[in-house]
């Protein structure tokens, strides 16, 4: 219980919120404590019957299987990585990213019939991540490798075959690819004005970290690109895509 006690409270803490809902709303829906009926996304019983807690717990609630455990294990990873990384000095802004990326994979569900939302949400996320970090290698199944950027290509067409959740994983691409054009290429690339600026009260509620600096910048390395390989087990850390940025010592 300490080591667990210990590995808990290391994760960043939206990460840890959104792991925890996500683990008690499914283990209460597999009690039936809950019932199933009432968790899944449906725009007619939102908005007819309006039954507004379905929006969040259509993220928080996704059928016991092999993948949820996937999908679990790829939300922690990922997300503590970009919030621990890339949004470390500013929470406020990470919160902002999740809201945003949930309001879209909303909009998306209401569109495309999409009753759970984790898989577009977690894939969303990994994109994001993906984009900040082009030059990580990353391993898959059978020890392939490959560069980051194509991770949630591979993370689609694995849904496709494995799943048939193809257009859940294409709404996650399509929102992180509109979240990091309108915060980042927008207006560093094309010189445009800064479309998504988290709101003023989010800064005063959750207020930036100062003395460590670069949180939301894409890493630029300049040393000699080396490609390294974290251990432990061996399915999770290594299968499913997790890497070393190149150049860092």
């Amino acid at each position: 219980m300490s080591d667990f006690s210990t590995w808990y409270n290391s994760v960043p803490t939206f990460t840890r919120l959104w792991f925890s809902g996500t683990v008690a709303v499914t283990l209460l829906g597999k009690l039936n404590i809950l019932p199933i009926q009432y968790l899944f996304l449906s725009p007619e019983l939102v908005f007819k019957k309006l039954q507004l807690w379905r929006p969040m717990t259509s993220l928080l609630f996704y059928p016991p299987s092999f993948h949820f455990l996937i999908n679990l294990y790829l939300l922690y990873s990922y997300s503590s990585k970009l919030e621990k990384d890339h949004y470390k000095t500013s929470p406020s802004d990470y919160f902002f990213l999740l809201f945003f990326c949930w309001i879209c994979t909303v909009l998306a569900g209401f569109l495309f019939n999409i009753y759970f939302l984790m898989d577009a949400m977690v894939v969303c996320v990994i994109y994001i991540w993906c984009q900040m970090n082009k030059d990580v290698i990353v391993t898959f199944w059978f020890g392939t490798k490959f560069k980051a950027v194509y991770l949630p290509w591979v993370l689609l067409v694995v849904n496709f075959i494995l799943s048939n959740g193809h257009i859940d994983s294409l709404s996650g691409i399509v929102v992180g690819h509109l979240y990091y054009f309108l915060k980042y290429q927008y207006p560093q690339e094309h010189g445009g004005v800064e479309l998504l600026k988290t709101p003023a009260f989010l800064k005063n509620y959750f207020p930036d970290i100062s003395g460590v600096h670069g949180f939301g910048i894409p890493p630029a390395s300049t040393a000699r690109p080396r490609t390294t390989m974290q251990g432990g087990n061996r399915f999770f850390a290594d299968s499913w895509g997790s890497g070393n940025t190149l150049g860092r010592n």
